[in-house]
């Protein structure tokens, strides 16, 4: 495959990136999956989508500690 073959394979969407990422943070995707994602994911969009999935991690586990506290 060519270079240019390669940039023009990556073709999933960046809703599907999300997915992907979600999935991994519980670290249970199937080895296919996986094999299928790395073929077609976008490395920026996994980044961006990685970094967004940890901003909501964080959020989350710091309105849970308030709550926690809180009462």
């Amino acid at each position: 495959m060519t270079d240019e073959n390669k940039v023009t394979a990556r073709k999933a969407s960046f809703g599907a990136t999300m997915k992907a990422v979600f999935w991994s943070f519980f670290g249970i995707r199937k080895r296919s999956d996986y094999e299928k994602d790395s073929a077609s994911l976008n490395p920026v969009h996994v980044v961006i989508a990685a970094l967004i999935g940890v901003a909501l991690f964080i959020g989350l586990l710091i309105t849970l500690v308030r709550i926690a506290v809180a009462k």
